[in-house]
């Protein structure tokens, strides 16, 4: 079985360094990441000339050795999950441990689930559960058109 873990980005337009929903994320990737494993870090720069999300957690990873992909172009959710699929075309994984947050989980497996396909095993997890009121209601209000665009199956293309 070939596994591939994705780590989601998380940043905002302030401050330089890994932020710490994003480094959440990324500590939880190198709890589940075993020997054998590939991991997919995704996202990108909001700031010009500054390194991007997945740049950010490459630079800050303490898990175990294995091969590191870092996806610097991932702007949005839909992004995230075009890399996942490409990710799992790449090295022909048959499961995706997919790691966001709580608050953005339902949204991030849709689309993932759409970009991967139904053969492909999809697993969520999570730091601990947070819910800032604001991201919370962008997720409210993002996925309803993220599940139109998954059952269009508009995410495979997307980018």
């Amino acid at each position: 079985m070939t596994r591939l873990v994705a780590v989601l980005g998380y940043s905002t337009r302030r401050g330089d360094g890994l932020h710490p929903i994003c480094a959440a994320r990324l500590a939880v990737a190198e709890g589940v990441t075993g020997e054998g494993d590939t991991v997919l870090l995704s996202g990108w720069s909001r700031r010009r000339h500054r390194p991007s999300e997945a740049e950010l957690m490459r630079t800050s990873w303490r898990g175990t050795d294995v091969e590191l992909i870092a996806d610097r172009d991932a702007r949005t959710t839909a992004g995230n999950a075009h890399a996942v699929a490409a990710a799992v075309a790449r090295i022909g994984a048959d499961e995706v441990v997919l790691i966001t947050s709580s608050w953005h989980a339902r949204r991030a497996r849709l689309l993932t689930r759409a970009a991967v396909g139904p053969d492909v095993a999809l697993k969520v997890v999570t730091p601990p559960r947070t819910r800032p009121a604001h991201l919370v209601g962008r997720e409210l209000a993002c996925l309803l058109p993220a599940a139109g665009w998954s059952a269009l199956g508009r995410v495979r293309g997307a980018r």
